[in-house]
């Protein structure tokens, strides 16, 4: 066998598997169809790390919704990802719908959820002083938190590497097949990998996988979730997370700082086909636009730089799927992933790496690296150390992104360390160049210089992310 497990999902589920398998001494590969990780739902996230008041107490989402919350609070000290906890709110607007924040608190109560309270109106908008008038009361997860997707996403793999654990990207899996001793996965690029295991983290592909292997078939329906990004002047305008009541079809349109401070609305819940389907429309824009001004009418439009729309990966069941299926020996599913999933990913992680080395009697390491270096951000150092940095190595001095004040060191940092990034999405998600007012019409040219010379990408080569999305072309 070429491995003992094959991790078949770049984004945050099949990261945060690959690492906690990396801590076994075991010879575990990640299969991704896109050039980088992060690159599908991942990519489009809310980035909120619930608090776990709304899964239905007893299902997977609640057990580890909670565990996972608890887990990111803690990893994101040892693996230096982008975290912060900041609160949120569950806001009621009329008194006939408040008897449903008290079920939500029992809820909250019985999944094991801490630090809540249900407040008035009032007292949540001395809180969050632009909430509408209109809001009667409100339940106060003071445990909420919210993450950078991206960095979480990058630590996890980036530790997993350390540990020994290998990567392929741009590897999509054609089909996999029960062979003896484990199976056999064919991929797009004619090679053959074969492993004593496999783990489905294929997100919206989920049910394909699935069901190459399995009688017990799957069916997953793509949903939609269209979001707005503004400026980063809007930061300070909301510090806690917003949520109305939820509906059947998720926690509804929320109004969220980000982990770096802008103001984000979104998303909405649209079922659709096919599943690649991430472009946004007027439609939804418009419809999460007035959803949010329920919320509050201090929402400044005219800042909106840029919409993303992102796809969830919902399974019949309603529930995660996750562990070895019935009928497939050595073969484990972690799909139908949807919210609280972002949330839920470390537990997932940990979950699904404890099963397989229960079934293949994996032994763990003795000194695994469990820390990762924190990558350089000279914009937060202080005046010396900033300085001191730039005195010893220049690079670090000249701003590429003026938006997001980010440095030519930082890009080549980005690119030259372990999975570094191989388009401009790539250093986009790991140090915000190109993230911010002007969307990379400044710093795009330059950052594909750099590129071009320290991932040795010719430059007509170089994407905007997946293959196809050339910026340039050679006539």
């Amino acid at each position: 066998m070429d491995y003992d497990a094959v991790v078949i999902g770049g984004g945050v589920i099949g990261s945060a598997i690959i690492r906690y398998l990396s801590l076994y001494k075991t010879k575990v590969l990640l299969v991704e169809k896109e050039e980088d990780i992060s690159s599908g739902t991942t990519k489009a996230n809310s980035g909120i790390v619930h608090a776990g008041y709304d899964p239905a107490p007893g299902t997977l989402k609640a057990k580890l919704n909670v565990k996972g919350a608890r887990m990111i609070r803690e990893e994101s000290k040892r693996l230096h990802f982008d975290y912060k906890t900041n609160g949120a709110m569950v806001i009621s607007f009329s008194t006939d719908d408040d008897y449903k924040l008290d079920e939500l608190y029992k809820r909250g109560l019985e999944n094991g959820v801490e630090d809540m309270e249900i407040i008035s109106g009032e007292e949540a908008r001395k809180i969050e002083p632009l909430l509408s008038l209109d809001i009667t009361k409100c339940l106060y997860l003071k445990s909420s938190g919210i993450v950078c997707p991206f960095t979480l996403t990058e630590a996890l793999a980036e530790n997993a590497y350390a540990n020994g654990g290998e990567f392929r990207f741009n590897t999509k899996v054609e089909n996999v097949e029960k062979s003896e001793g484990g199976y056999k996965i064919t991929t797009d690029s004619g090679t053959t990998i074969t492993t004593r295991a496999v783990i489905n983290a294929a997100g919206v592909y989920g049910d394909t996988i699935n069901n190459m292997v399995s009688e017990k078939k799957l069916h997953i329906t793509p949903r939609r979730g269209s979001y707005m990004l503004f400026d980063g002047e809007t930061k300070g305008m909301f510090n806690t997370t917003i949520f109305q009541l939820p509906s059947e079809k998720g926690k509804g349109v929320l109004v969220t700082p980000t982990v770096h401070g802008n103001l984000m609305i979104g998303p909405n819940s649209t079922d659709t086909f096919p599943k690649d389907d991430t472009a946004t429309t007027a439609e939804d824009l418009d419809f999460i636009s007035k959803e949010a001004l329920k919320t509050t009418s201090s929402i400044p439009f005219r800042k909106v730089i840029t919409s993303f729309c992102g796809l969830r990966a919902h399974e019949d069941s309603g529930d995660f799927i996750i562990g070895e299926a019935e009928d497939a020996p050595c073969f484990f599913n972690a799909t139908g992933i949807e919210s609280p999933g972002l949330s839920a990913s470390l537990a997932i992680g940990e979950m699904i790496a404890s099963l397989v080395s229960e079934k293949l009697k994996l032994e763990k390491k003795e000194n695994p690296i469990l820390e990762r270096e924190a990558p350089l951000r000279p914009k937060e150092m202080t005046t010396i150390e900033r300085n001191a940095l730039i005195k010893n190595n220049p690079s670090y001095g000249k701003i590429v992104c003026r938006c997001e004040e980010i440095s030519e060191g930082e890009i080549i940092d980005a690119i030259t360390r372990p999975l570094g990034a191989k388009s401009l999405d790539g250093i986009k998600r790991r140090v915000r160049a190109g993230m911010g007012r002007c969307q990379g019409g400044f710093c795009s040219p330059k950052v594909m210089e750099l590129l071009e010379k320290y991932a040795s990408i010719p430059f007509d080569e170089i994407t905007k992310n997946s293959k196809g999305s050339n910026i340039t072309v050679e006539e």
